[in-house]
């Protein structure tokens, strides 16, 4: 009963919708939670009240676990004859009403936007017009404005001429007043010639200097142009004005007595070290001739260009008490403390002339300038005095080399000076170009003088080597007194110390060059002309050496030929053929020092180009070459000598060779009478002599060659020697023993030429050693001796012949039957 009439109650009530409650943060729950929240809670509270009535009865245990209670029983029976939710009604009619009601609002808001949508249009009408209009109005403002600005532009522009005009016509007025003050002066200085006495009070006043100055030089030029534009009128025979003429005259020798005027005020004032008045002064100054007067007198009147006291000071620092005997160290230190007085002095200098002129970058070169024409070169006058080249001092006294020294360390101190005033300044002058040209008398000549000393110096140390070769040397006498020692002496050897030292003269010129060449051209030139001195020095000392050397050996052989060629053997022919052997042997070992010291000279050269003279020269296109190729014809000279002196050597040796075996040398040595007793396995007498010759004489070639030169000389005597012992063994008759004999010399000989490390030597005695069997074997054997080597035949042809059994044995008719077959 109590729910019916809840029921009925609800749907009574009108449901109340209003607009409101979809504006701002719309929600759907909210909305239906306001709706339902009055009918659910009464449903809410019927199932709460009879969930605690039925929880009083029995339980009884589910399958699954639950528990029902006798109470659910009754409910659930109960429940199948009323509804399970009796507000679902209420809340049909509730939301079919709220439908209706949300139906109603949409027509509302719809009608709403219409009744808006109307209006907008008809204001968005309303405000395209009033744009329109705005924009038609504001168009004709924009034009109201460019009237405007164009009626202010002309009138701006009117107002401007106005002003240039009024401008102009001020400064004409001030031109005029100007003029006619000007004209006023100017009649003042034409009236009559030399009187200045009735000038204007301006021209006298020392408090209106600069006034009177400026309008002098102003007067003074209006009168000088205007004569020069007279000028050609008078050439063409029309009358010109004459009365400026005057006025010029006057005005010149106004400005003349001004500036003097001003010029002592200006000296007075610098006595008394017055910067403030001295500027005045200066700047005055400035406007005759731009200042050039005041500048050059300032700079003149400075101690050091007129103090005599500092010229002698500088003469005594530099050169010392005895100017001739002063070192290049010496000079070098006194120029370094002279050139930094000087520096100091012009750095003083410099302060003042800041404070004081207004053009100061001007006076500073005036300064410079001066300093480096008169103080430095009087000083690098009585410095560098050029010597004669034909006739120079001696070495002993400095000889040129002295004058290229100081040359030297003067040009360096003077650059370095020059780099010192240019970081004080010295304006727009080209201190560097300034400082070359007191030194272009020097340089111009300079590759002349440095030829001349390394000319000078060059026989000053052969001059020098040849009094020490006379203090050292035995007086020479005959070849019975010597015993041929004084024939291999030489009165000037090679020395590579003489060398060392003429390359060292070399590196010293080749110094001064980088110096003083600045042009890569230049440099070049001048290290080729230094450089060919030293090619030909080397090239004349190392070959006349070689020739000297060459001489003992051409002496020695006239000794051998004058003893034993053409003259009985005897014990006295026998010592002197000895003595000049021993003379051979000495200018044999002499000429392979020699040999061997030029070599080293050659080298040394060679390693001095590639190190110091290559890298000089490549920059310029040729010049490398061209060197490389004066090297190579400088020291051919040199080479040829060589080339003589070892084929004379070779004869030497083998002149003595050939005296050995013939003196030594018995025909009992291959032609034993014991023939088929006890043989001798030991060599020849002749051939342990020659063998011991040969390793005494050759111990210096061992030693003193190298590389090809060594290889080439030792196989030329290998094979001279080879040629030498087959013709004195054809001068012989073998036996079987005597084969054997000289089989063993063969040996002892192949033994000792297998040192020449010449493998052509080394075949050819191997060669000998097969034909000296010849010897041995018996006739009928032969041939079966050259089955493996045919190409001996020849030789073996010779050797048979030598056979003492040759006629006996009737080895001929063999030979030609064996050979044709």
């Amino acid at each position: 009963m109590k729910e019916r009439s809840k029921s009925s109650s609800v749907s009574n009530l009108p449901l109340i919708l209003n607009i409101d409650d979809f504006k701002g943060d719309f929600s759907f729950d909210a909305l239906f939670g306001n709706l339902v929240n009055e009918l659910l809670p009464s449903f809410q509270e019927d199932s709460a009240d009879s969930a605690e009535g039925h929880g009083i009865g029995g339980t009884d245990v589910l399958p699954n676990g639950h528990t029902r209670t006798s109470s659910d029983a009754t409910k659930f029976a109960q429940g199948l004859s009323a509804p399970l939710f009796p507000e679902v009604d209420a809340l049909l009619l509730l939301f079919k009403n709220s439908c209706k009601e949300l139906v109603d609002l949409r027509k509302q808001i719809d009608g709403k936007l219409s009744n808006l949508k109307k209006e907008v249009s008809t204001q968005d009408d309303k405000h395209r017009k009033t744009l329109t209009e705005l924009e038609k109005g504001v168009d004709g403002l924009f034009n109201s404005f460019a009237r405007l600005d164009s009626r202010i532009s002309s009138v701006g522009q009117t107002a401007a001429k106005v002003g240039d005009h009024l401008q102009s016509a001020d400064a004409q007025r001030e031109t005029a007043s100007q003029a006619i003050e000007l004209i006023k002066y100017l009649m003042e200085f034409n009236r009559n010639p030399g009187s200045l006495m009735e000038l204007s009070p301006l021209f006298s006043d020392d408090s209106r200097v600069a006034e009177a100055a400026s309008i002098a030089q102003k007067l003074r030029s209006f009168a000088e142009e205007d004569i020069s534009k007279a000028m050609p009128s008078v050439v063409g025979g029309a009358t010109a004005s004459r009365g400026l003429e005057v006025a010029v005259a006057n005005l010149q020798e106004y400005c003349n007595e001004l500036e003097n005027r001003l010029l002592a005020r200006f000296d007075a004032a610098s006595q008394r070290r017055e910067l403030s008045t001295m500027s005045e002064c200066a700047k005055i100054l400035s406007q005759f001739n731009r200042g050039t007067s005041a500048m050059q007198h300032y700079v003149a009147t400075r101690p050091m260009f007129i103090d005599v006291e500092v010229m002698n000071s500088d003469n005594k620092l530099v050169l010392g008490d005895q100017s001739s005997q002063a070192s290049p160290n010496y000079v070098a230190r006194g120029l370094s403390k002279l050139y930094k007085e000087i520096t100091d002095t012009v750095r003083k200098e410099a302060a003042t002339i800041m404070a004081v002129f207004p053009s100061p970058n001007d006076v500073m070169s005036i300064l410079v300038q001066r300093v480096l024409e008169q103080r430095v070169t009087s000083l690098l006058d009585k410095l560098l005095e050029k010597p004669s080249i034909a006739h120079p001092r001696p070495v002993g006294e400095g000889g040129i080399l002295w004058y290229l020294r100081m040359l030297a360390v003067a040009y360096e101190k003077t650059q370095e000076l020059a780099r010192d005033l240019r970081a004080v300044g010295c304006g727009d002058l080209d201190v560097e170009g300034l400082t070359e040209s007191l030194f272009s008398a020097h340089k111009d000549e300079y590759p002349e003088y440095e030829q001349a000393s390394l000319r000078q110096l060059y026989q000053a140390k052969l001059e020098e080597l040849r009094a020490e070769s006379q203090k050292v040397s035995e007086p020479s006498g005959t070849i019975g007194r010597s015993k041929g020692a004084s024939v291999a002496s030489s009165p000037l050897e090679i020395s590579v110390a003489a060398v060392t030292e003429f390359l060292r003269w070399n590196e010293e010129a080749i110094t001064r060059c980088t110096l003083f060449s600045s042009l890569p051209a230049t440099l070049a030139a001048n290290v080729r002309s230094v450089f060919t001195c030293l090619l030909h020095q080397v090239s004349q000392y190392i070959t006349d050496g070689l020739e000297r050397a060459r001489d003992s050996l051409t002496e020695a052989a006239s000794l051998r030929e004058r003893f034993v060629i053409g003259s009985s053997v005897s014990r006295r022919v026998t010592s002197q053929a000895e003595a000049a052997a021993a003379a051979g042997e000495s200018s044999f070992k002499s000429f392979m020092v020699a040999v061997q010291r030029a070599g080293s000279s050659v080298a040394i050269v060679q390693q001095y180009f590639a190190n110091s003279i290559s890298r000089l020269l490549l920059p310029v296109d040729g010049s490398h070459a061209a060197a490389c190729e004066e090297m190579a014809t400088a020291m051919s000279s040199a080479e040829g000598a060589a080339f003589k002196g070892l084929h004379q050597c070779i004869e030497t040796v083998m002149a003595e060779v050939d005296r050995l075996l013939s003196a030594e040398q018995k025909a009992a040595d291959y032609h034993s009478p014991d023939d088929g007793m006890v043989h001798d396995h030991r060599p020849t007498n002749a051939c342990t002599r020659v063998v011991a010759y040969l390793s005494r004489v050759l111990e210096t070639a061992f030693t003193t060659l190298e590389g090809l030169n060594k290889q080439a000389f030792l196989t030329e005597l290998g094979n001279y020697l080879y040629k030498g012992l087959v013709n004195h063994w054809q001068k012989f008759t073998f036996n079987p023993s005597g084969g054997l004999r000289l089989k063993r010399d063969i040996t002892e000989y192949g033994e000792f030429v297998r040192s020449f490390n010449a493998p052509t030597v080394d075949e050819k005695f191997e060669l000998l050693g097969i034909l000296a069997n010849v010897f041995i074997v018996a006739p009928e054997s032969l041939s079966s001796l050259f089955e493996g080597t045919p190409s001996i035949r020849k030789d073996a042809q010779r050797f048979i012949q030598l056979r003492d059994d040759y006629k006996s044995a009737k080895l001929a008719s063999r030979l030609s039957s064996l050979w044709s077959s």
